[in-house]
């Protein structure tokens, strides 16, 4: 029997449809990425109100079903599920730093808002968690990625040793990524620059050079920029989330940490 070429063409469209909703509905359940998944999101408002000065409250949702970010205080995972626009976010735990009081406030009101968030809207770079009644919760902005033009103060760096550790009391290191591809700062006793490429959330620098200052004090601030410089050229990864940046290894590992200047 011969099909008409208009009835094939409405059998095939038919079939890549139904083989299409198969894959987006089929084992995880999970929003696609693309929308909820694969941004760092940073709240605008939280019931209507911005976040309280000097606070960030953050989300990323992951492809594997993973949600965390910062709450003001402490930092916070925990699972979510999205068919379509619902969303159900669970497992929420949380570090157990104190902070001032409205602080924690805030912090246990953005928490609840997350366990009560029952879907979600995305309107260009702005991202809206509603409960069941349909009543806005949260508005998000998606975070840039763009390192150019930004500079940073850093809170840690791996030593080498498969360790992550603080900045030396009294030290300062920070880290500027100019438009020109070029990154430079300072070191705790020497200036450094070097090129860096970064197309999120890729990162390679290297290699780097420095003045060659000698600083005696604080006592191990040598060994501290020595280590730290050759993390840098560790780096193969970023993601900026709120005023912090988190640079990784190929492994995965931290590499270093940031605040932003």
């Amino acid at each position: 029997m011969t099909v008409p070429w208009n009835g094939m063409k409405k059998a095939l469209l038919l079939v890549a449809l139904a083989v299409a909703a198969a894959a987006v509905g089929a084992g995880s359940g999970f929003a696609r990425p693309g929308t909820l998944t694969g941004k760092a999101w940073v709240a605008a408002t939280l019931f209507g109100k911005p976040p309280l000065p000097g606070t960030e409250l953050t989300s990323e949702f992951t492809a594997s079903g993973s949600v965390s970010g910062t709450a003001g205080c402490n930092r916070y995972g925990g699972t979510f599920t999205s068919s379509g626009r619902s969303l159900r976010i669970s497992s929420i735990s949380s570090t157990q730093m104190a902070c001032a009081a409205r602080i924690m406030t805030q912090e246990t009101a953005f928490l609840k808002a997350l366990a009560v968030t029952r879907s979600y809207a995305i309107s260009g770079t702005t991202l809206t968690l509603r409960d069941a009644a349909g009543r806005p919760l949260l508005t998000f902005e998606a975070q840039s990625q763009g390192l150019a033009a930004t500079s940073w103060n850093v809170t840690a760096y791996n030593n080498g040793k498969q360790a992550v550790v603080s900045v030396t009391a009294g030290t300062r290191l920070t880290a500027a990524f100019g438009k020109d591809g070029n990154l430079t700062g300072f070191a705790g006793c020497n200036n450094y620059d070097a090129p860096y490429q970064a197309a999120a959330p890729r990162l390679s620098i290297g290699p780097v050079a420095s003045t060659r200052k000698e600083c005696a004090t604080p006592p191990g601030v040598m060994d501290q920029e020595l280590r730290y410089l050759a993390a840098l050229q560790t780096a193969a990864t970023y993601r900026v989330e709120g005023g912090r940046l988190e640079v990784r290894t190929a492994s995965g590992a931290l590499a270093a940490e940031f605040r932003r200047r």
